[in-house]
């Protein structure tokens, strides 16, 4: 996949909704912003990872430290302002290689690189882009593109879900995990490895990759997929995945 092509792809349509959307309107699967919230949002992770590829940061200290303070004009200013640093951001990845080494949150050594800031804001993007026209209320938002939604799965599974599950916080059981739309099958282990196979679990979710990723970021009900077996297990799984 081309990741920072679909960055572009979710971006583009996240701030042609944006830009004739009332700002003050709330945005109801981030029940504590309004539209113009979430466009600062969207705009500040553009210009946070821009930022820790240019500076090639060790320390997320070196970041705050130069944070940009919110725009105080029209709303116009602030879609411009933010819709300029996603070019910022594409322009520093297509000029960047993946192995630049730069700050990361991610647990393993290996992820602090420029490629896990690629393959990363492609969610950041596709998610956002379904908060965007869920509050805009222009019609159902589109579903996120399902090979963005696989990948976007597997890397929640295997970067983000061990803060949350690892041999010290296990789960208390085991989750298979189904797209019925791409490929995309994972076996969550209570330690919280992770297998791409198709195996039994003491619980399942089968769904559209985009319902299976939102319902993961608690953007739909998780109960709204097709869950087998241990229920509770399942809503486990999706709080401790979930840290947006």
């Amino acid at each position: 996949m081309d990741f920072v092509s679909a960055i572009r792809r979710d971006s583009d349509l996240f701030y042609a909704t944006a830009v004739s959307a009332d700002p003050d309107r709330g945005v109801p699967s981030c029940p504590a912003w309004t539209i113009a919230d979430l466009v600062w949002h969207l705009g500040s992770v553009h210009w946070f990872w821009g930022t820790d590829i240019e500076l090639r940061a060790a320390d997320p200290a070196e970041l705050k430290q130069r944070a940009p303070s919110r725009p105080t004009g029209d709303y116009g200013d602030l879609v411009a302002w933010c819709r300029s640093q996603r070019d910022r951001l594409i322009d520093l990845l297509d000029a960047t290689p993946d192995d630049i080494p730069v700050w990361t949150w991610a647990l393993n050594e290996t992820d602090h690189t420029v490629g896990f800031i690629r393959r990363h804001q492609v969610q950041e993007a596709a998610v956002h882009r379904w908060d965007m026209q869920s509050a805009a209320r222009t019609g159902p938002p589109d579903p996120i593109e399902a090979e963005v939604a696989s990948d976007s799965i597997d890397e929640m599974l295997t970067i983000t879900l061990p803060w949350g599950v690892r041999p010290d916080k296990p789960l208390p059981g085991t989750v298979h995990i189904h797209c019925t739309d791409t490929p995309g099958e994972w076996l969550v282990h209570a330690d919280g490895r992770v297998e791409p196979i198709h195996a039994k679990g003491d619980a399942a979710i089968r769904g559209t990759a985009s319902d299976i990723l939102l319902g993961l970021y608690d953007r739909i009900p998780i109960d709204d997929l097709d869950l087998i077996g241990d229920t509770s297990l399942v809503r486990e799984l999706a709080e401790r995945v979930n840290t947006d």
